[in-house]
């Protein structure tokens, strides 16, 4: 992107923390729930069926076979899965229980609105 790595993973960040941003602040809006994955989480290293982790994944590797249970994983799909397993273990239950996962709760306030018809209002 850039020459000075610095400054070009500076200008990435401020793109995706604005998103960040905007997303909070629509869930927010609308009661919803924003979960977010640390950026080291090991996603395409943990099996998305039993949780189990490897330690040496190659980055040209691109599929492997969890040692636990056995299942075959492709790696850009494993990593994809993982995320999405705990956003949706995260939310509250039917039963009104909270998920396993890791849920963030949001601080943002709807702005408040402040109601006014559209017309002049005439002063007697």
């Amino acid at each position: 992107m850039l020459g000075n790595r610095h400054l070009a993973r500076a200008i990435s960040d401020m793109g995706f923390g604005e998103l960040r941003r905007q997303l909070e602040y629509k869930a927010a809006w609308r009661g919803a729930q924003v979960v977010v994955v640390d950026r080291w989480y090991p996603s395409s290293k943990t099996c998305s069926h039993c949780g189990d982790r490897i330690e040496a994944l190659g980055l040209a590797q691109r599929q492997w076979s969890c040692t636990t249970c056995g299942v075959t994983h492709d790696r850009d799909i494993n990593a994809a899965i993982n995320p999405r397993n705990m956003a949706v273990s995260s939310n509250v239950s039917a039963c009104g229980g909270k998920g396993a996962g890791l849920a963030r709760e949001c601080e943002a306030k709807p702005a408040p609105v402040k109601q006014e018809s559209n017309g002049k209002a005439s002063v007697k």
